[in-house]
This record gives C-alpha cells, sequence and structure tokens, in this order.
C-alpha cells in the first residue's frame, strides 16, 4: 500500500519509482575534506579542499556538479589566503565526458578565457584539457587511487607542443 502511494505521488511529482540515479561517477570520489599538499611552480604548497555535490535535480537523475573550493593555507600580505579557487565538475550523462570551470582569485578571466576543461575517463584518470582564447593548453590530470583513497593532480602548460610542469599535488582526507 504504501509503495502504491508513493510511486503516486513520484508519478505526480515526474518521478517514476523504477529511475534511480546513475551509477556514481569517478568525480564522485572528490566528494569530502582534503588537505593537498605538493609544488605549485616549484613552490611547495598546503590548501584545504572541500568538495560536495551541488545542484543536483529534483529527480536525483541530474547528479548535479561537484564543487570544489580549494584554499591556500599560505597567507598574502593582508593575511588573506594566496589562493582561492572555486572548481565546478560536471559529467555528461549521456556522453559520460566530464567538464571542469576553473575560478580562481589569480584574474576574473575563468569565465571569459574559454577556459572549460574537458575530459573524457580514463580508468581512474580524469584527464582534463583546457584550451584558452588566447591559444593556450593547460593539462589538469586528476589521478584517483583506491588503495588510499587519495588523488593526485598534475598541471602542467603546453607552449608549442611542448609540456611544462607546473604543479604535482596530492589529496588526502582529513
Amino acid at each position: 500500500m504504501l509503495s502504491a502511494v508513493l510511486g503516486a505521488l513520484l508519478a505526480v511529482l515526474g518521478q517514476a519509482p523504477s529511475q534511480a540515479r546513475p551509477e556514481p561517477a569517478l568525480v564522485d570520489r572528490l566528494v569530502g575534506h582534503w588537505v593537498m599538499t605538493g609544488t605549485i611552480d616549484k613552490r611547495p604548497t598546503t590548501h584545504d579542499v572541500d568538495a560536495e555535490t551541488v545542484l543536483n535535480s529534483l529527480n536525483n537523475l541530474n547528479r548535479g556538479y561537484v564543487r570544489l573550493h580549494e584554499v591556500s593555507r599560505e597567507k598574502d600580505a593582508s593575511g588573506a589566503p594566496q589562493y582561492e579557487a572555486i572548481v565546478f565538475v560536471s559529467v555528461d550523462a549521456k556522453t559520460g565526458e566530464y567538464a571542469c570551470l576553473w575560478l580562481d582569485n589569480t584574474s576574473n578571466a575563468g569565465l571569459t578565457n574559454g577556459g572549460v576543461g574537458r575530459a573524457m575517463p580514463q580508468g581512474n584518470t580524469i584527464p582534463f584539457l583546457i584550451r584558452l582564447n588566447s591559444g593556450e593548453v593547460f593539462h589538469t590530470t586528476f589521478i584517483y587511487t583506491p588503495a588510499s583513497d587519495s588523488w593526485r593532480w598534475e598541471l602542467d602548460g603546453e607552449s608549442n607542443g611542448v609540456r611544462e610542469p607546473f604543479a604535482r599535488l596530492t589529496l588526502t582526507r582529513r
């Protein structure tokens, strides 16, 4: 009886009870609280990263976005974080393609420079390629290690077809 009532209610709301949320995506493993350590531009750094799922659809069929909020522990002269970013990652349910939008305090160009990264996951790796309007190419690769439930981020610039390491980072749960 209860399941029939629930089914009818879901049907009225536009949700069929047989519909289920898509299988978890690799990016869902980013959800949580992390300490990120490593090097950026050959300098050691430590950041805190908080990731959560946002903007899910009401019927849970749209997995929404994973929003990352990254804040460096290093401070500038005014006491503010030297670096702060908000990153949105999504998965296209039809194609399986990932996309990311990286907005940070290094400039206000994140929405205007063509900086949306795209990737097709390869095993436990999400190799984002970001092609900027300036013609620059940036590789941002997320690599998940299931045994330690941790991530590596490798960020490389590319100029004239040559990749140059920019950052090597590890995220561990806090």
